[in-house]
């Protein structure tokens, strides 16, 4: 029991070292060849009333995703209180600052420790509402192609422009470690490597399923179940509501932030549109709490969009540099005191159980 204890502390502590190292790296190249002056005073001289507004969209995601999430339980015969699907949430979005993508199965945990809820049936939601939220994605990128593709054009244009100056093969250190021992194709070497990593991948994935396999039988049941539980909501219209509701928030809470600095407070609805995007593309990368993947895509997000309209595409990439400086940290404030908060709420909830 104590080995498998250690193991899997080593593995998360190895988690937790590999999501700081993308964030390390992504930030680098964010921040590589910036004038942190510019950063300091455009921070000074922003309105920080816009960012709480946002603030108050960003914690009313929260509450419709709570509601929204209890909708999906009923149907498994399991009705739980708004606040403890609340707290169960927040606690989830607070493992995932420390652990990325932890947060879903600490979150189904939870809801097991205060409302007795299977893990894998709630899991099985917790992936369906991932389903959904992709689903959402793509209608915001509908939205951003049809009204902001300009945008994308002018970004690839840039990218073009500049890729066509510095058209010179310059190898990184790996690659030339690789020259040393006589590799010089680097294309065939790249071609094979993900072949061997795809097996890899796949040996792994059968010698898991062969020793593991009625554990992961039962768990596919539950998550299965879970998952077709939108096939018997008693209340479809409240559901996409409360969707629409959660994606709204998210919405005001990032194009809020564009009115605290005056060079992005003309942004249009469209632009806000674009902004989300690009916001949620960098928040997929595995990086703690999306530092450094998030203020990466936020600076070439605003440089497509400065480009657009004509402006200097180092200054949007300044601007969305600043811009994540505000948005980001506010994203991470609000998992702080919600997950904070959820830790004695659900302790409370759990002692009155155990009574």
């Amino acid at each position: 029991m104590e080995r498998k204890q250690s193991n899997k502390t080593v593995k998360s502590f190895i988690t937790v070292i590999i999501s700081l190292a993308f964030a390390g790296f992504f930030l680098w190249l964010a921040l590589k060849g910036l004038d942190f002056k510019v950063i300091k005073k455009s921070l000074a001289k922003a309105n920080y009333i816009w960012v709480a507004f946002a603030a108050v969209f960003a914690i009313l995601a929260y509450w419709f995703r709570a509601i929204r999430w209890n909708l999906l339980l009923e149907p498994m015969g399991h009705k739980i209180s708004n606040s403890n699907s609340l707290w169960c949430l927040s606690f989830g979005y607070l493992m995932n600052l420390t652990i990325p993508r932890s947060g879903e199965l600490a979150r189904a945990t939870a809801l097991y420790g205060v409302e007795k809820v299977p893990v894998d049936k709630s899991f099985g939601t917790i992936i369906l509402e991932r389903v959904v939220d992709l689903a959402c994605m793509v209608v915001f990128l509908g939205l951003t192609l049809i009204f902001k593709f300009d945008a994308i054009l002018s970004f690839y244009d840039f990218v073009v422009e500049n890729k066509n100056e510095k058209d010179v093969f310059e190898p990184n250190y790996f690659e030339r470690q690789l020259m040393n021992i006589g590799i010089v194709n680097f294309d065939s070497f790249y071609f094979y490597l993900k072949i061997a990593l795809l097996l890899i991948f796949l040996i792994c994935i059968f010698i898991f399923y062969k020793y593991k396999k009625e554990a992961l039988i039962k768990i596919g049941k539950g998550i299965l179940q879970g998952l077709m539980s939108i096939f018997k909501l008693k209340e479809k219209g409240k559901f996409i509501l409360y969707t629409i509701g959660i994606w709204v928030s998210y919405y005001f809470a990032a194009y809020l932030v564009c009115f605290s600095l005056p060079e992005t407070s003309d942004f249009s609805i469209a632009d806000g549109f674009f902004i989300i995007v690009v916001g949620t593309l960098g928040m997929i990368i595995p990086a703690s709490g999306g530092i450094g993947a998030f203020n990466l895509a936020m600076k070439f997000g605003f440089m497509a969009l400065f480009l657009s309209m004509g402006k200097s595409a180092e200054l949007g990439g300044e601007m969305g540099l600043i811009y994540s400086f505000i948005s980001l940290p506010l994203q991470i404030v609000v998992m702080l005191v919600m997950g904070l908060i959820s830790i004695p709420m659900l302790a409370k909830e759990r002692a009155k159980i155990n009574q």
